[in-house]
């Protein structure tokens, strides 16, 4: 009797170390990236051979370390379609749609549902869910997780867009999705990985920080907390995700960072370089959301959104959504989400879906001029020049070489910004949008907000 549950137990055990296990993002009703090889990995824990089966055609592979993986071919946008992957067991995966697949990732303000959360609402969050059914957008919510070393699987499931699921997800990606949707015409799958009150370092890969920022003790040390502890939420919630075939990813953070935004620039560079090279899938784009003024925030949010446009200006395939009209004063997750998701799906629409007609950032500063006491400032995404929307200018403060601000004047003049102050007679630095609070007043023709300046490079 003994032998023969010996031989059982060696017989089941066999039987489940063959057994073939995709990762946890291959799913039923999962939506996979057209126009590019499609990886399709996962583990195993013998080492045999896997068979994928998608659109007639059999890829194999072997299993390797108990890993496997295979790219299938490039696929036009369409489906349903139904993938089996095979070992000696058999997973067979339906509902599938090919398209355009977005990692949507950052802190509160990517993962704030539409319906809003704990009294701070999404405006026209009733409306969106109640005609949200479209089974041409899929979702997908990470759990969240942390880790001290990277993880292979995560926690989530593949959903259809309707009410009950739309409600609960990103209000910022579902609006950035359904506009792509809508747009283009072809089925849009979105990531949602996002953990509220995060900075970018646990969103940051532990080589990159053991590297790059080994002697920076400025992290947030605060043990009740350890979701913000470098690398955590890389190695639970983006580690596991990777090499997904992906379109981009757009990234909604910040506001955890503003105490230290002197090492932003570096640090938010190093992360969207990283996840690139670890997902070895080319400089995919990245869009992001620059943060909202706050009343309560101080100027270190300037200085934070200079750090974020500056990241744009330099790291390739980037752009920033500018939210300086839409902050609230008391409230730091703004309302107007399907303005901030619209806004990043106008540079996807513009930069990688070939819509060359529309203006997608708002005006940027290129360069100031002096002649006696006035400055006048020209900006690059304005071709058409600026604009108010009837908004009162304000926000402007100019310096001479004492470096003391005071309050500015402004007007436009034939499409340019012209500045003064009766007290300043030789200026030599402006300065917009660098108080605690300010409502943005400055856009271009196509009512896009100008991010706040600076003509200095002054400490304070």
């Amino acid at each position: 009797m003994k032998k023969l549950i010996i031989v059982f137990i060696i017989l089941v055990c066999n039987t489940i170390s063959a057994e073939v296990t995709p990762n946890s993002l291959f799913q039923n009703n999962m939506v996979l990236q057209r126009n590019k090889p499609i990886a399709i990995f996962g583990h195993a824990t013998s080492e045999e051979t896997i068979s994928v089966i998608f659109k007639t055609k059999t890829y194999i592979t072997k299993v390797k370390n108990g890993k496997w993986s295979v790219f299938l071919d490039k696929s036009e946008a369409g489906g349903p379609y139904t993938l089996i992957i095979q070992g000696e067991n058999k997973v067979v995966l339906s509902n599938i749609l090919v398209g355009e697949v977005w990692l949507c990732s950052g802190q509160s303000n990517m993962e704030m549902p539409v319906h809003g959360n704990k009294g701070q609402p999404i405006n026209g969050s009733n409306l969106a869910i109640l005609n949200s059914e479209n089974s041409q957008i899929r979702l997908f919510k990470v759990g969240k997780k942390m880790a001290s070393e990277p993880l292979n699987s995560c926690e989530g499931e593949w959903t259809l867009a309707k009410p009950e699921t739309v409600k609960g997800f990103s209000a910022t990606a579902y609006f950035f999705g359904k506009m792509l949707q809508e747009t283009l015409n072809i089925p849009i799958g979105l990531i949602n990985s996002s953990w509220g009150g995060t900075p970018a370092e646990a969103w940051t890969p532990k080589d990159i920080i053991d590297s790059q920022f080994n002697d920076f003790t400025g992290w947030n040390k605060d043990e009740s907390k350890p979701q913000k502890n470098p690398s955590v939420l890389y190695n639970g919630m983006i580690h596991p995700l990777k090499p997904y075939t992906i379109k981009g990813a757009i990234w909604y953070q910040g506001e955890a960072n503003k105490n230290y935004y002197q090492n932003y620039t570096h640090l938010f560079s190093s992360m969207i370089k990283s996840w690139r090279t670890n997902w070895n899938q080319g400089e995919f784009p990245f869009y992001f959301v620059q943060i909202a003024p706050l009343g309560w925030g101080g100027d270190n949010q300037a200085f934070l959104r200079e750090a974020q446009l500056k990241t744009m200006l330099a790291v390739s395939n980037t752009g920033m959504a500018v939210t300086l009209d839409i902050g609230e004063k008391e409230n730091i997750h703004p309302a107007e989400k399907q303005k901030v998701g619209e806004r990043l799906a106008l540079w996807a629409l513009a930069k990688d879906y070939g819509y060359k007609n529309i203006q997608y950032s708002g005006p940027v500063y290129k360069s100031m001029s002096v002649t006696e006491n006035k400055v006048t400032i020209e900006f690059d995404y304005a071709t058409n020049g600026l604009a108010t929307f009837g908004k009162a200018l304000g926000d402007f403060k100019v310096a001479g070489k004492d470096k003391i601000f005071h309050v500015a004047d402004a007007i436009l003049l034939k499409g340019k910004l012209i500045i003064w102050s009766d007290k300043v007679e030789h200026p030599i630095a402006v300065r917009y949008g660098w108080e605690d609070w300010v409502d943005g007043c400055l856009f271009n023709t196509a009512g896009l907000p100008a991010s706040s300046f600076r003509t200095d490079n002054w400490q304070h």
